[in-house]
């Protein structure tokens, strides 16, 4: 008959018997939410492992990080459905997240939330060529949907440089804007129907993209810039613009951002084909060409310039032309229809998010001025900056004809909580908004108040609260 025996940790025997309440020092019990999402997802589309989780845990511009419990990878409507009925009943927090190119830290985890990654949902239907609309999954990207659209036609109105991997559903829920915003409106003016997950798994929404309906509040309009808080989108009914095949694009150079905002009614009245219309500030003009290594193809001692594209069926390139000889007839211009010549007066724009990422990590403030004001606040703000951090870089460039500026102040230091103070005060003050398209997230959740007026805030709450009541859904972004 064996004798009992003393256990010390580490001593057991083949053929021993453990203590029910024995426990080896480095053994972690298993997660039960994470076995279960494994169960329902599949092993491979649930991710632990902190090197597989790292690329999703911090944001673009490496400004913001935070550690998740899991990544999960649904395929499908269906999937998002379960997966989140499971967060639901383990009290889980869920942070949705698509191509992760946002700026404001909206879509990265603060402190172990499940991160819910929308890139294997990648549907994308036939294109409704009666219609003009096409249904894609979130997680399809701009650039793909173009591709797929453009095969019959058809193009997609909303555009900007982060297309390769910024996606549909991330644009909804952000309401992007981007170059096109002057003649087809953001993302919210784009989406005929969408379909949604709420955070006790019920899927809601209509795929039907019909143009008339009067049967109570459009849920698209709702979710689109809501940043993932009150449902988790996974298709979208998508409408579509025609694909003009002839672009014209110019570059000019002019003595002010006074002349530039002055100089945009003429080319909004003369130019029905025109796009988009582009600022860079020299700062942002100086530090694209040294970072492509390229020398400015205009007078590079002008005060501002203006990226203008028009497109159109038949080119426009003789239009576009005349109208700048008649309304800036001394500005020094680059102008092209030319694919190739086009690409690299379009590359100045496209490149100068990468010139400044590559230069350091920015302080980035998004905001929108009328038009009215935008040059006398910009100097206001110029001079805020150099005040506050004299040894600071103020990279200036945006969208010009909705007045949305893009600030990128590298070498804030210390005194970034006093610019962002300052300068959102003073947006606010000159009737300006503290986001024009890349969304509250977290970084300015506490200005909202002060931008939106405490009842409407209040009211954003309670629909937060009515569809999210256990607040699963994103927690910490854009609701203070």
């Amino acid at each position: 008959m064996t004798q009992p025996r003393d256990h010390q940790p580490g001593d057991h025997q083949p053929g021993d018997r453990i203590a029910p309440d024995y426990i080896a020092p480095d053994y972690i019990a298993p997660d039960p939410l994470v076995a279960a999402l494994a169960e329902s997802l599949g092993v491979a589309n649930v991710l632990t492992d902190a090197d597989q989780r790292a690329g999703y845990e911090t944001d673009w511009t490496g400004r913001f990080h935070g550690e998740s419990r899991c990544v999960i990878r649904p395929a499908s409507t269906a999937d998002v459905a379960a997966v989140i009925r499971l967060c639901a009943d383990h009290g889980a927090t869920v942070v949705p997240q698509g191509g992760n190119t946002g700026l404001v830290g909206g879509s990265v985890p603060r402190g172990g939330e499940v991160v819910l990654s929308t890139r294997r949902l990648t549907r994308l239907d036939a294109v409704d060529i009666a219609a003009g609309q096409v249904t894609v999954g979130a997680g399809v990207t701009i650039a793909a949907v173009r591709e797929h659209v453009r095969c019959v036609g058809y193009d997609v109105a909303v555009d900007f440089g982060a297309r390769d991997s910024a996606t549909i559903g991330g644009a909804m829920a952000t309401n992007a804007g981007g170059s096109r915003v002057l003649r087809f409106g953001t993302m919210r003016s784009q989406v005929a129907g969408c379909e949604a997950v709420l955070a006790d798994g019920a899927v809601i929404g209509s795929l039907a993209g019909l143009a008339k309906e009067t049967i109570g509040p459009h849920l698209p309009s709702l979710l689109s810039g809501s940043e993932g808080t009150l449902a988790i989108i996974t298709m979208i009914r998508l409408r579509l613009v025609p694909w003009y095949r002839e672009t014209a694009t110019a570059l000019v150079a002019l003595p002010s951002l006074v002349a530039a905002v002055e100089l945009l009614p003429t080319l909004r009245n003369a130019l029905p084909h025109l796009d988009s219309v582009e600022l860079l500030m020299p700062s942002a003009m100086e530090l694209v060409c040294e970072h492509l290594q390229r020398t400015c193809p205009v007078d590079d001692r002008a005060g501002a310039y203006l990226l203008i594209e028009c497109a159109d069926h038949a080119d426009p390139l003789d239009d576009l032309a005349g109208v700048l000889a008649a309304a800036a007839p001394d500005s020094s211009t680059a102008i092209a229809s030319n694919p190739s010549m086009r690409a690299q007066l379009v590359a100045l724009r496209d490149n100068v998010t990468v010139a400044i990422n590559h230069t350091g990590t920015p302080l980035k403030l998004d905001i929108a001025l009328p038009l009215a004001v935008l040059a006398a606040t910009t100097a206001e703000i110029e001079r805020i900056i150099a005040e506050l951090a004299p040894g600071a870089r103020l990279i200036n460039f945006g969208h010009l004809a909705e007045g949305n500026l893009h600030l990128n102040t590298l070498g804030a230091g210390e005194a970034s909580g006093a610019i962002t103070e300052a300068v959102l005060q003073r947006v606010i003050d000159a009737g300006g908004v503290i986001s024009a398209e890349h969304g509250i997230g977290v970084a300015k959740t506490h200005w909202l108040v002060a931008q939106r007026g405490a009842p409407e805030v209040a009211a954003l709450t309670a629909i937060k609260h009515s569809l999210d009541p256990n607040g699963l859904l994103n927690p910490g972004v854009l609701l203070p």
